[in-house]
């Protein structure tokens, strides 16, 4: 039996690196390549590239189109990107992450009966992030103007043939959006007709956040007429954003509407330049952002896998899914405790996290034959020659994950397929519209790697400024116990599952990538990743095959009480093409399977072909996301 098994996993490994054909062409260019989740919004991009500008600029206008599009994202959500700057031949990271507001403490959201902070409406904003981030951006490493930069968003602005995704969304939501005055005057077109919402192909125009986007042109303008700089007139719309009248409106907007937000916490945030974090996998340098995101949760799986043969296993194959599954519950229990804001106190123990010898350690726990139901969070303190100050909080119940199980027999995976289960449809909202990502990479040699997101629909808009606000702050945590780096206090950045990827070899970009899709983002990301590397797929084969998903780990999303993000452990979403003998085997494991014909959120990605001096662009079979190159 275990031979035959042998022999499949090796001969659908074969087929999927040589023969597999994809429902997407793959794209080519030469001189640049713009992919992101809207194709308005890579029109945008190849737009900025026809008028000479580099990757900066193009993925600048892309993030700024998507945000106009509602691509599960707005304007007043949070930027995150990884930018390789041919000068330097350095990877660098924005941290344009909002920050709690004044007045969001613990015993505030504790006040309201809650576990966590809110999903929705004002009380779940953190400053916004993406507009400052996109200026940073922009001043920075770009080229073009601001003007130049927002001209398409402004365009879209003023009016944009509705999708049919865009549509159900604000159809799917129209209870919670006609709360807040300022989102319904904006989203319900037709009051008092049946069908009140934007219908597809109806032109919809955002008049107020046109308003908003001509005031920042016109801060860089009069700078610009008085004497300054490019840098500085482009800076000149990012204070007239978080310091100017923009800043009061958005301000009075949220307030009005029970929020927290005030003018100091707007003109005191700023963006982040850092350096990233990294691992080599096998002589190729893998890129994330600092423990503030989910990002090194793939860096600490890539440390452990290191010490697998997973060509010999065969792609899919029963034992690969069973290593890797373990292997990512080992590093997301990690995540859920010990991953937090590293400009706050206490100091994350992150280089014992990723170091290769903390990896080698954790590899001793994935066992064989059954999974591992107690994925605890480790103890990195040791290979940073300290002593772990939280011991004591990883005894108590709340971290025993096997009294979890079985404790609600009723209960529904939130994976299960099933018609009518109540999760089924906000869990694939989450899963695949959780937010978006922009790739792109100019002849020049820069590349560009983006996960913004925050302010989607059902989004509660700030007073007159077109600007949806941020719903990040749910994402903190109110209890220490369950991680005492991520919680709640003002002027914080939440732990967010937002994450881009760049990998280079020999020190020049190899790959550049991204996915949507909250908690499965890092996980999907590996398995593309490990396509390409070790099973030679071609970038746009590695976005369509099928990967599964673990829900072993604290959700970071959704739900106000501890019950609704607790870990289900040996819970495994598989996708529907998997071969009946690999189904059996993970049952024998005793594996929990439920099954879908997604189960990726949409990736996109970058394949530097240096062998013949091009680029190939991969996007996901499914979504509306997919780019232009030449």
């Amino acid at each position: 039996m275990q031979k035959s098994l042998i022999i499949f996993s090796l001969i659908l490994s074969f087929i999927m690196t040589e023969a597999q054909q994809t429902q997407k062409p793959e794209l080519h260019g030469k001189k640049w390549m713009a992919i992101t989740g809207k194709t308005l919004a890579a029109t945008a991009g190849s737009m900025i590239f026809q008028k000479g500008g580099n990757a900066v600029d193009a993925a600048c206008a892309m993030l700024a189109a998507t945000c106009t599009l509602w691509d599960v994202l707005s304007w007043g959500g949070e930027t995150q990107a990884l930018i390789y700057n041919p000068k330097t031949k350095k990877v660098i990271a924005i941290n344009a992450l909002g920050v709690a507001p004044t007045g969001a403490t613990v015993d505030f959201f504790k006040s309201k009966g809650m576990d966590f902070p809110p999903e929705h409406g004002p009380l779940a904003a953190v400053t916004p992030g993406t507009p400052g981030g996109l200026c940073y951006m922009l001043a920075k490493y770009g080229t073009m103007s601001l003007r130049e930069v927002l001209a398409p968003a402004m365009d879209l602005a003023s009016g944009f043939p509705a999708d049919i995704p865009f549509a159900r969304s604000v159809a799917r939501n129209k209870k919670l959006i006609e709360q807040w005055p300022y989102s319904k005057a904006v989203f319900i077109t037709h009051s008092g007709e049946e069908k009140s919402t934007p219908q597809p192909g109806e032109i919809f125009v955002q008049k107020d956040l046109l308003k908003t986007l001509e005031k920042m042109v016109e801060a860089e303008k009069l700078a610009l007429k008085a004497g300054k700089n490019r840098y500085q007139a482009i800076m000149a719309a990012y204070d007239r954003f978080y310091k100017g009248d923009i800043a009061q409106e958005f301000v009075r907007g949220s307030m009005e509407q029970g929020g927290l937000i005030t003018m100091d916490d707007l003109a005191n945030w700023k963006p982040i330049e850092e350096e990233p974090l990294h691992t080599n996998y096998k002589g190729i340098e893998v890129y994330k952002l600092q423990q503030w995101t989910q990002g090194p949760v793939m860096l600490q799986c890539l440390n452990i896998l290191e010490h697998f043969d997973l060509k010999k296993m065969g792609y899919n194959s029963a034992s690969y899914i069973h290593t890797l599954y373990q292997t990512m519950n080992l590093a997301f229990a990690d995540r859920d405790f010990y991953y937090g804001d590293p400009y706050f106190p206490p100091e994350e123990p992150i280089k014992g996290l990723v170091s290769k010898e903390y990896a080698r350690e954790r590899t001793k726990l994935i066992t064989e034959g059954r999974n591992n139901d107690y994925a605890m969070p480790g103890d990195p303190y040791p290979y940073e020659g300290k002593e772990n100050p939280y011991l004591d909080i990883l005894k108590q119940d709340l971290w025993q994950q096997d009294t979890l199980k079985g404790k609600n027999p009723d209960f529904v995976p939130a994976h299960d397929t099933r018609t009518g289960t109540a999760d089924e449809e906000a869990y694939k909202d989450r899963l695949w519209r959780g937010t978006t990502s922009v790739e792109a990479a100019d002849a020049e040699g820069w590349v560009v790697s983006i996960t913004p997101s925050g302010g989607w629909i059902p989004a509660c808009i700030a007073g007159n400024t077109g600007i949806g606000m941020s719903q990040r702050m749910q994402s903190f945590v109110l209890d220490e116990n369950l991680n005492p780096f991520n919680v709640v206090a003002p002027g914080k950045r939440p732990r967010v599952t937002l994450t881009p990827g760049m990998a280079l070899k020999d020190g020049i970009p190899f790959l550049s990538f991204a996915v949507q899709g909250g908690d499965t983002q890092d996980q999907n990301l590996l398995q593309f990743f490990l396509n390409v590397v070790e099973f030679g797929m071609n970038v746009q084969q590695a976005a369509e095959a099928a990967n599964f998903n673990t829900n072993q780990l604290w959700l970071s999303l959704g739900g106000n009480k501890i019950d609704d993000r607790k870990p289900k452990p040996g819970h495994i979403l598989l996708n529907k093409s998997t071969p009946e003998s690999v189904r059996k085997e993970l049952e024998k494991m005793g594996y929990i399977l439920q099954f879908d014909e997604r189960t990726s959120g949409p990736i996109n990605a970058i394949y530097f072909d240096r062998k013949h001096s091009s680029l190939w662009g991969g996007s996901s079979n499914y979504g509306e996301d997919y780019g232009i190159g030449w």
